[in-house]
């Protein structure tokens, strides 16, 4: 089989840390193109990793014959990105969150059946190793129904991690969208209907911008959620934990509770009714810190490899986002918000 020939649009930190990396050591892909508005950027991916730099998405699609593209730009381009990109025949791999709206994501999950390619999207979080573990536990039962549980993800802002720093499109509302709930908490979101295989039936939240200065996006949250399946909890997302960053979550059960990175990190604990307990060490998850594999881009790979269609489709993807922007409608109105 012919290597799958991949364009990465976007060259800041996720392409320069994650996305190109993980292609250039997969042996089944053929890094080709990079197309980053500040040429020098995709200047240096393609020397180091061979292939040819533009300027323009536009100029890439035009010039070279791609099977396969990454969209690592700001949230506001994802959609016009993702369907050129789509209409040119790749398949396409997009940045959470996907759009920054329901109606660019709908758009985009046409744009990839109408031309007969796979929509995915980058949601990490169900692929890493602490992540599949619980979810196995979960699934098998055991431990009975989920009542109650919590699931937060915090560090201390874009600052530290775009190659802009503070100047950086994360605080451009414009750009962005959306804060610390687009760039975290749309993960939780997406983890906790995939962790409980089900659906977000409501939403409650407060959202704000309570210490990041002179930026119109929200760098906190916390929401209340009740899943269509009767379990009820909280997600938060912030970007204002300066010390000891967190991406944990409980699941109360009717049989005991699983604790998900609430140590190190890496672990999995399930504390049993009967009094027994067992902790799983079973491999890191990624952190802005330190960049262990994704598992994203191998899975991406893969599902061209075998022509099976990728399990974080657009419709998954959507489906995270919808959770979301109900959270800024229930900011933005005081009510609980019901999601269809």
């Amino acid at each position: 089989m012919n290597p799958i020939r991949v364009a990465v649009i976007g060259c800041g930190a996720i392409a320069q840390r994650r996305h190109i990396p993980e292609y250039a050591s997969n042996p089944h892909v053929e890094l080709v193109a990079y197309a980053d508005p500040v040429l020098s950027r995709a200047e240096e991916m393609a020397e180091t990793y061979g292939g040819k730099a533009y300027s323009s998405v536009d100029e890439l699609l035009a010039n070279e014959k791609v099977d396969a593209v990454s969209v690592c730009t700001p949230n506001y381009l994802h959609a016009p990105v993702a369907i050129a990109a789509a209409d040119a025949k790749a398949h396409v791999l997009v940045e959470k969150p996907m759009a920054s709206t329901a109606e660019e994501a709908e758009q985009m999950i046409e744009a990839a059946r109408r031309n007969g390619v796979y929509l995915m999207v980058g949601h990490n979080q169900r692929l890493m190793p602490p992540h599949v573990k619980a979810k196995e536990i979960i699934d098998s039962g055991r431990l009975g129904k989920v009542l109650t549980f919590r699931t937060s993800f915090g560090h201390p802002g874009p600052e530290g991690w775009s190659v802009d720093g503070r100047e950086s499109w994360f605080f451009r509302k414009e750009e962005a969208a959306m804060g610390a709930m687009g760039d975290l908490g749309v993960h939780k979101s997406d983890f906790i209907r995939h962790l409980l295989s089900d659906e977000v039936a409501e939403v409650g939240s407060f959202i704000g911008t309570i210490d990041k200065k002179g930026t119109d996006v929200d760098d906190n949250a916390v929401c209340v959620l009740r899943m269509k399946g009767g379990a009820i909890g909280t997600l938060t997302a912030s970007w204002t934990q300066y010390k000891g960053g967190d991406n944990s979550t409980v699941l109360w059960c009717q049989n005991g509770v699983v604790k998900i990175g609430t140590e190190s990190g890496d672990e999995v604990t399930v504390e049993l009714t009967d009094g027994s307990k067992e902790i799983y060490k079973v491999g890191a998850m990624a952190t802005n810190e330190k960049q262990v594999p994704s598992g994203v881009i191998d899975s991406f790979v893969e599902c061209i490899r075998t022509n099976t269609a990728p399990s974080i489709s657009g419709e998954e993807g959507l489906r995270s986002l919808k959770v979301i922007l109900a959270a800024f409608e229930s900011e933005a109105t005081g009510r609980m918000i019901s999601l269809d």
